[in-house]
């Protein structure tokens, strides 16, 4: 009988990743990633406050203000789970009061490539999307 490395048994593992499963755990990476407020953040991150800029740090008041009807608990909740998830790290100066920023990691920085591109064509066709709903509503489709 073979024996299996772990190497193997992730690479088995991965090769079976199904989002259409039920129980795949790809699902619920999918999940937590497809959420308007992750969307934003990795934006925010990627690109700075003006969104045209290249991925820097930020501390947690500039999110807030940046990130316009978040709650408190809604970004801290969220900015916690991108952590656990390596998507972004958590940096904490000991200075008074005490300094903490966020930062996009490798993984974080590759997942934020393709949200800002769903950011950027959210931005480009909503006046498509308007004019669509309103032919809709309206039943002159």
């Amino acid at each position: 009988m073979a024996t299996t490395t772990a190497a193997q048994k992730r690479a088995e593992a991965k090769a079976e990743y199904d989002a259409f499963l039920a129980a795949c755990p790809s699902r619920q990476l999918l999940d937590r990633i497809s959420d308007k407020w992750v969307a934003l953040i990795l934006a925010a991150l990627g690109s700075g406050p003006d969104c045209a800029g290249e991925p820097r740090p930020m501390r947690y008041s500039e999110l807030s203000r940046l990130l316009a009807g978040v709650s408190q608990k809604m970004l801290t909740q969220t900015l916690r789970s991108l952590e656990r998830d390596g998507l972004i790290s958590r940096t904490v100066v000991p200075t008074v009061p005490v300094t903490v920023s966020y930062e996009l990691t490798e993984l974080g920085l590759s997942l934020h490539q393709m949200m800002s591109g769903l950011k950027t064509w959210a931005e480009t066709h909503m006046d498509d999307v308007f004019a669509n709903r309103a032919t809709h509503d309206t039943g002159t489709a």
